[in-house]
């Protein structure tokens, strides 16, 4: 840039030079002259005042490194490295080696536990060995779906973060700051990663199977236990150490044997839950209200507002409706889970026990859960839970388990909202053969989905 193009020092941005600058440094490569960071914005070259606009970006940017980011390292996407690392750390936090006696208590509980659900399930017992996971293991495992699920939404609160940050950032350092959108959005999507690094680290200490919140984790679906936090909760019930192992070892069998047989279910439930957040819209003005006050080196604010999901813009009646079928399918696998674990157990004199304290659990939920629920906007626990059970209950008893999980079958067969609410229709259907698919559609339907 010279003087001819840039007289006085005012004209244009170079964003070579500027560029150029940025990445000397971010990269610490030594101080910046604010006479040429001044040159290379197309500011007035007044020392004094680069230079209190140099010390405000180096405090934010030092502020981002501080947590384990390097703005402008991507174009401006999540650092999900940074949210895997994050939640790794804090997974690992107080983490212990499984031991021998809680390694033979899973196991003699899947032995016995096979054998009761062999007689409460049509559905076929599972092959394989059963993972038993660290916490930071579980992280790992649980990372691609998450991402997954949330990504839609963390995209588009780097994007309206940058953007507002920008807006609301002072008049003389704007130009800069819009001409390095990629450092704003990096700074937006570092700080979306550590809030998920964060929620899914805290999770990591709450989950007891994998299972446990209901989404399916694993597309190779195995029954696995995260050995040191089922320990701890059996431990917390005063019940009989066996027999709490083995209802919770159930359950967590009952729930794999579903998707391991039901092989469209995963999908359908990861496509909905993908759709809905993929939907959700960032409520700008309430992003406005906090960068209007925004300090770079107090981010609690924005940390607070991340975690508690007031970005998140109202919903409208088409996402309402997505919601509703969504909480309707988690309801229906969890409730089926409850019924044939119920049955299950039924010779344990403590099952009972158990099971109210794994409701009153989940009725609570953990603080790492609500969190990332706040994050993407939905809620892991679905309503409806209770109805659901109840119905398949009322199915079972009417026309038997191998005509009840026969409705597993196929999505066209899965029970409705409605059916929750009167499971009379759908008996009565079931009763009649007329809603069962014939042998050679199921042939058919099971050689496409292997």
């Amino acid at each position: 840039m010279n003087d001819n193009q840039n007289p006085g020092g005012q004209g244009g941005m170079n964003p070579d030079d500027f560029e150029a600058l940025m990445r000397h440094f971010l990269n610490r490569e030594g101080p910046i002259d604010p006479e040429q960071l001044a040159e290379a914005a197309g500011l007035a070259k007044d020392p004094a005042a680069m230079a209190a606009m140099l010390d405000q970006i180096k405090r934010a940017m030092s502020s981002l490194q501080a947590q384990g980011t390097t703005p402008g390292s991507e174009a401006g996407g999540v650092n999900w490295e940074l949210a895997t690392t994050q939640a790794k750390a804090i997974a690992h936090s107080g983490s212990v080696a499984i031991s021998d006696s809680v390694r033979k208590s899973i196991q003699d509980a899947i032995s016995i536990g096979s054998l009761w659900l062999n007689e409460s399930t049509a559905i076929p017992e599972l092959v394989g060995e059963p993972k038993l996971l660290s916490r930071e293991l579980w992280v790992a495992d649980a990372m691609p779906l998450f991402q997954a699920l949330s990504e839609p939404v963390a995209n588009r609160m780097s994007e309206a973060l940058s953007e507002n940050l920008t807006a609301n950032a002072p008049e003389e350092i704007q130009e800069i700051l819009g001409n390095a959108s990629g450092v704003m959005k990096s700074a937006g999507g570092a700080l979306f990663a550590m809030q998920l690094g964060q929620a899914l680290g805290k999770l990591s200490h709450e989950v007891l199977t994998g299972g446990d919140i209901g989404l399916p984790l694993f597309k190779d679906q195995r029954a696995a236990f995260i050995a040191q936090n089922l320990e701890a909760f059996v431990k917390g019930l005063e019940i009989e150490r066996d027999q709490a192992y083995i209802y919770l070892v159930i359950r967590e069998m009952a729930h794999v044997r579903l998707f391991k047989h039901s092989k469209w279910l995963r999908d359908a439930v990861v496509s909905q839950i993908a759709k809905y957040a993929s939907e959700i819209s960032i409520d700008n003005s309430r992003i406005s209200e906090i960068a209007e006050d925004f300090d770079p080196e107090n981010p609690d604010e924005l940390r607070v507002a991340l975690e508690s999901g007031a970005f998140i813009a109202d919903r409208t009646d088409d996402q309402s409706a997505a919601l509703s079928s969504i909480e309707t399918l988690l309801a229906l696998i969890e409730g089926w889970v409850d019924v044939v674990t119920e049955e299950a157990t039924r010779r344990m004199p403590r099952a009972a026990a158990v099971a109210e304290a794994v409701r009153r659990r989940r009725a609570t939920g953990g603080p790492a859960e609500l969190t990332f629920g706040a994050l993407v906007g939905l809620e892991l626990r679905p309503r409806r839970l209770r109805e659901a059970a109840a119905m398949w209950r009322e199915v079972g008893a009417a026309v038997g388990i191998e005509k009840r999980d026969a409705l597993w079958d196929h999505p066209d067969l899965v029970p409705s909202g409605a059916d929750i609410e009167s499971p009379a229709a759908l008996i009565s259907k079931l009763r009649e053969g007329g809603q069962l698919p014939d042998a050679f559609d199921q042939a058919l339907r099971d050689l496409l989905s292997e």
